[in-house]
């Protein structure tokens, strides 16, 4: 145990001195001198006012048409737009198969025997296939294809080694695959969040590395001398990760009570160091940008990210809570639960005041509802998560479905419906086409949210109740798992809406890769084709 919590502690410091060099180098660049016109970084000349997204009921937002698809974007577009849609075809996909998983997971609570006689259809496998596909073939492959969008155009230059990136994806998505397989086949390293062997994860970790430096070496060349917000989070991201993930998977290191420490320290920071900046620097620019207005106060954005990366790494430790653990390096995670609600609070300010103050907006774009709830779902597990922590809470919702309501709250809630907008927003600019059916945004967007709500109610009550139980003495493990059953159904009716709400998000973007949809007639300015067949 020692030598495993002095590493941790050690990787903590290194990461901390990292943090300060980076905070040094910021202020020593005028990064912090932040002014109105830092704020409106993401938008051309003559822009701000103007709303812009063509998720509007089907109809572009009044006044944006002069601005979406002006010929300096479209180039900046170009040298990134093969990978990105590759990404985004191959992380829809990965979404929709680990739902049918999902769902066949949560069946086999109530129906124990369904499909019982195959063995990579048995509950084990079958939860861990669809946890793998959504955290690294959904969101991670979701998350790097926004990014590799949005960093280019915050950073106002086209994307670096778009090859090297192509290639990264191409890596990734084998590893995604060959981990299915041997997830399927019973071969994991049966820790949670690191089921995929070690020798398939260093595929995701160089193909990681790839698409990575291509970002790095893009915000290198940047054009704009201010880093946006939306940069510090994808690039604090991209650096987190690949360390969380070798150290993590460093074979023949960690054993018995280290190994779950290990495990917890990754599989919390792979949600608060990894998708949490994907997600939040993704609202952070989606959300001032469809309304047509800078964020309420761009100060706080930046108080939010630094508070995050101060704060969040040594979250998971709460988790083992009673474990034998250092009593100290448990209270250590739960002060450090307890202080993220500083950069949540920024965040939730910032974000929530700039929509609150423009509802029409809200009202009108199909793609800033999905980024507007899943910020504010950001808000609420964060400080649910928080409050979670605590020794009294976690004593009661510990080891329950309480626990997995929590999960799926923001790594669905806010990350997935956050990516669903960007999606939306981001695929007519790179195919030049509106959405064929707009109607089915509308159908997409109300299945998985009463989906979600009927998934999450049942999971949160359900949870409640069977951790009461649990501390009841005298009451039977068998009495209070019957009790739960009504719950683990209707889990399983909110996860059958939301695997059919991905199945039409699915066809929908399958439909406009394929050509369908009204071309946008200044879309693709003849440079910028030319550019793309380069």
């Amino acid at each position: 145990m020692p030598t495993t919590i002095g590493l941790l502690l050690a990787l903590s410091f290194l990461a901390s001195l990292c943090a300060l060099g980076f905070l040094i180098w910021a202020i020593a660049r005028r990064q912090f001198a932040l002014t109105a016109n830092d704020a409106a970084a993401i938008f051309e000349p003559g822009e701000t006012g103007a709303p812009d997204d063509t998720t509007a009921f089907g109809r572009p937002a009044p006044g944006s048409a002069a601005h979406r698809f002006d010929a300096i974007r479209a180039r900046i577009d170009v040298a990134g737009r093969p990978t990105v849609l590759l990404m985004a075809a191959v992380s829809t996909f990965w979404l929709a198969l680990g739902s049918v998983f999902g769902l066949i997971a949560s069946l086999k609570l109530h129906l124990p025997d369904w499909l019982a006689a195959y063995a990579p259809l048995t509950f084990g496998r079958v939860r861990t296939m669809h946890l793998n596909l959504i955290a690294y073939g959904w969101l991670s492959v979701a998350g790097i294809a926004v990014a590799l969008w949005i960093v280019p155009r915050i950073f106002h230059t086209p994307l670096r080694n778009p090859r090297v990136a192509m290639f990264g994806a191409m890596v990734w998505t084998i590893g995604v695959t060959l981990g299915l397989g041997a997830i399927g086949l019973g071969y994991t390293q049966g820790i949670e969040w690191l089921e995929i062997p070690w020798q398939i994860g260093l595929l995701l970790a160089f193909g990681g590395a790839c698409m990575a430096f291509s970002l790095v070496n893009t915000a290198r060349h940047r054009k704009s001398h201010h880093i946006y917000v939306s940069g510090w989070y994808f690039l604090g991201a991209l650096v987190w990760f690949p360390m969380l993930y070798l150290i993590a998977n460093l074979p023949g290191v960690h054993f018995g009570m280290e190994q779950a420490t290990v495990n917890w320290w990754f599989a919390h920071n792979v949600l608060g160091l990894w998708l949490t900046p994907l997600g939040v620097g993704t609202a952070y620019y989606l959300i001032p940008k469809i309304i047509g207005v800078p964020v309420y106060s761009y100060s706080l954005s930046l108080l939010g990210f630094w508070g995050l990366a101060l704060f969040y790494s040594q979250v998971g430790i709460h988790h083992l809570i009673g474990a034998p653990v250092p009593t100290w390096l448990v209270t250590l995670s739960i002060v450090h639960s307890v202080m993220m609600f500083v950069p949540v609070i920024a965040v939730a300010v910032n974000q929530h005041t700039t929509v609150a103050r423009n509802l029409w907006a809200f009202k009108q774009s199909v793609a800033l509802r999905f980024v507007a709830i899943g910020a504010l779902m950001y808000t609420l597990s964060s400080f649910q998560g928080s409050i979670e922590a605590l020794r009294p809470v976690n004593s009661i919702t510990h080891f329950t479905h309480y626990t997995v309501g929590h999960a799926h709250l923001g790594a669905y809630a806010f990350t997935t419906m956050v990516l669903f907008g960007a999606f939306y927003y981001m695929l007519p600019y790179l195919t030049g086409r509106d959405w064929p059916w707009p109607g089915l945004l509308k159908l997409h967007f109300w299945l998985v949210v009463t989906g979600f709500s009927i998934y999450f109610v049942s999971m949160s009550v359900g949870g409640l109740l069977q951790g009461i139980g649990l501390l009841e003495v005298g009451r039977s493990f068998a009495a209070i798992t019957r009790a739960s059953m009504p719950y683990l159904e209707a889990r399983s009716l909110g996860g059958l809406l939301m695997t059919l709400g991905h199945f039409v998000f699915g066809i929908h973007i399958a439909a406009l890769l394929l050509g369908k949809g009204t071309p946008h007639l200044a879309a693709m300015p003849a440079a910028a084709t030319a550019g793309a067949s380069a």
